[in-house]
């Protein structure tokens, strides 16, 4: 599975945010999902798998208790994943920033003494005193 899929899930996502505060126990993370998302332990036990599998959690025997933390692999793999578009990103937003710049130069008002209009204001001015 994609890094990216496994974080376009709402809930994935916020177990993971979880397990960023530090390690906990499987109950307390069911506890949680389950009453922001309204989804059973089942349900949870399969979304904990899935960041298991791709290197974002890892789980440890405390007795009876599984305790979860976040596993920087899987973090490390959507890093090098966005690496590859940011270099890309990078260039076309210099771009669209080097024609945005353009957009507005082109759009600025004429300075006074650039305004042809602006010495005949004056004229009539002094024209009318």
């Amino acid at each position: 599975m994609h890094a990216f899929d496994v974080l376009g899930d709402p809930v994935r996502r916020r177990i993971l945010e979880l397990l960023a505060d530090g390690e906990r126990p499987a109950g307390a993370i069911v506890e949680v999902i389950a009453g922001e998302f309204g989804i059973t332990q089942p349900a949870v036990s399969r979304h904990l798998r899935v960041l298991r599998e791709t290197g974002f959690a890892t789980v440890r025997a405390e007795g009876a208790r599984r305790l979860y933390a976040v596993d920087g692999a899987g973090i490390d793999d959507a890093e090098r994943q966005l690496a590859r578009y940011r270099a890309q990103w990078s260039q076309r937003l210099d771009a669209l920033h080097t024609e945005v710049a353009r957009g507005l130069r082109g759009r600025r008002a004429p300075d006074a003494a650039d305004d042809p209009t602006h010495d005949r204001d004056r004229t009539d001015e002094t024209e009318t005193t």
